[in-house]
């Protein structure tokens, strides 16, 4: 049953990317916690200044210009559960391609556990684009590492600069993937986030280039291809007794779920463009979606009359190619939420609309039922 099947993807989708920040631990560190690193990090690490960066992923950032004023320590922290590496980019632009990054891990092999913390540059998005030991940071001799201590991730640096960058970068890498010897390549990042800092007054801030185009683009795909799109369908299977209501009302709101989605795709190509960003799955999901309206709208221009025998065909095409762009529509919806890192609140409410829809979907099917 059509119901059945919007409970399963709604299920799914939920499982693989709503709870894709659910391995944030409950001993996460926080600026209450006393940190006690004096015999695993090469300098003082007592006085720094504390400010949580990313609370979805747990990061809290410490840094202090010490009394040699062209030298700045900085411990990064972060749930060890998340079995991959840690980072941090140092952006002249709040951008990822131009950044230099510190980045650590701690994996285990047959010699036992091993950390490492190593600096990058990221002249671009592919990983053979990331290059290790380059970069624009000036570490102090010695000075990087990065520890596993009570579930919490430490890497910890000193850079030796006047004034450190003040847009910065956090990512976490892929689970269970970590850069190894020779070449230590750096896989692309699972997540990251945008920030700036104001170093003087302690203040952090989440940052996102062209957050307004992002937002519009995610709520147009949404609302167009993931809201109206089903509510059209729901009206076309549930309500065909109010002819010919049911049929203009379903032409309406398919026709402009249909446009709203292909303004939303319009904006992420602009998007993509901006910031060169790699999403090539989910550009090819949503282009492949656009196709799939394309040739609803197409359809209907060559729709049959009810007497013609080509009549069920058409049907039977119509309404699987409805079904098919639905359920992709769905898968990335939750994909595109996930790829931006901005948390639980964006999953769960595009979940709670589906579950209202599907238990009106449930609802008006029993009354189908019953009726025939």
């Amino acid at each position: 049953m059509k119901s059945s099947l919007l409970f399963m993807i709604f299920i799914i989708t939920i499982d693989i990317y709503g709870l894709s920040s659910s391995h944030v631990n409950a001993q996460a560190d926080s600026c209450s916690s006393n940190l006690s690193l004096s015999n695993s990090v090469p300098f003082d690490t007592t006085s720094l200044h504390c400010l949580p960066v990313w609370d979805s992923q747990g990061f809290i950032l410490r840094f202090l210009q010490t009394n040699n004023a062209s030298i700045w320590s900085f411990v990064v922290s972060a749930p060890a559960d998340t079995n991959s590496y840690i980072a941090i980019g140092f952006s002249t632009n709040g951008a990822m391609v131009g950044s230099s990054a510190m980045v650590g891990w701690v994996s285990s092999s047959s010699n036992g556990t091993v950390g490492m913390a190593k600096k990058y540059y990221l002249s671009g998005n592919s990983p053979n684009l990331v290059e290790p030991d380059q970069g624009s940071l000036q570490l102090v001799s010695n000075s990087a590492t990065i520890i596993s201590q009570n579930s919490i991730l430490y890497m910890a640096f000193q850079l030796q600069t006047n004034q450190p960058e003040s847009q910065l970068l956090y990512a976490v890498g892929p689970t269970g993937v970590f850069p190894s010897a020779p070449d230590y390549q750096l896989t692309e990042h699972r997540t990251m986030v945008s920030t700036s800092i104001n170093y003087a007054a302690g203040q952090s801030a989440s940052e996102s280039p062209y957050s307004g185009l992002r937002r519009g683009h995610g709520i147009l795909a949404m609302l167009g291809w993931g809201i109206l799109i089903i509510i059209g369908t729901i009206v076309a299977r549930y309500f065909k007794h109010n002819d010919p209501i049911w049929f203009y009302l379903h032409i309406s709101l398919q026709t402009v779920g249909f446009l709203l989605g292909v303004i939303g795709v319009i904006c992420g190509f602009i998007l993509k463009n901006h910031l060169n960003a790699n999403v090539g799955s989910h550009k090819s999901i949503g282009i492949f979606i656009l196709l799939l309206g394309c040739l609803q709208v197409m359809a209907l221009l060559a729709r049959p009359n009810k007497e013609s025998k080509f009549r069920k065909y058409w049907n039977w095409y119509h309404q699987n190619v409805g079904r098919i762009l639905i359920i992709l529509a769905i898968v990335n919806i939750f994909y595109g939420i996930n790829l931006t890192g901005t948390g639980h609140g964006w999953t769960a409410g595009y979940g709670v609309l589906l579950g209202v829809l599907f238990i009106i979907t449930v609802v008006l099917e029993i009354r189908f039922w019953i009726r025939r």
